[in-house]
């Protein structure tokens, strides 16, 4: 098997697992979409997955974002203010994220950078094979 192929594999299985997960958060939050959800149960399993697969990683990429903007406000304070030509006022303030989704929000990160750094072993350990 290719480790590219196998890489790919791995992050489209990522990629399903976090979209079924967003969709069982959406079903809990909304009785319509529980509902919407339970019908595409009744889809076939590859065109599910490809959706779930899709949605997780349009997911990953909003969840990089926000990290990206979590992480430059804490490490740039002084270029997270907006300018006084920019047109915002000076007393915008930046969302307070409760600390229950700090903590998910680190797990995640941390979940992220292990399954990288197992992407990368596997990556070396076939081109060094």
């Amino acid at each position: 098997m290719n480790s590219d192929n196998f890489i790919e594999l791995l992050q489209k299985g990522f990629h399903i697992t976090l979209g079924a997960t967003t969709s069982l958060v959406e079903s809990l939050q909304d009785p319509q979409k529980r509902e919407e959800n339970l019908a595409k149960l009744r889809l076939e399993w590859n065109q599910l997955s490809e959706e779930w697969a899709n949605k997780g990683a349009v997911t990953e990429q909003e969840a990089r974002r926000f990290v990206d903007t979590l992480l430059n406000n804490r490490t740039n304070p002084a270029t997270s203010e907006p300018s006084a030509s920019s047109g915002f006022s000076s007393n915008t303030t930046t969302p307070i994220v409760p600390p229950e989704i700090q903590v998910e929000l680190q797990e995640l990160t941390e979940q992220i950078a292990a399954m990288r750094a197992e992407l990368e072993k596997l990556r070396n350990s076939d081109t060094s094979s």
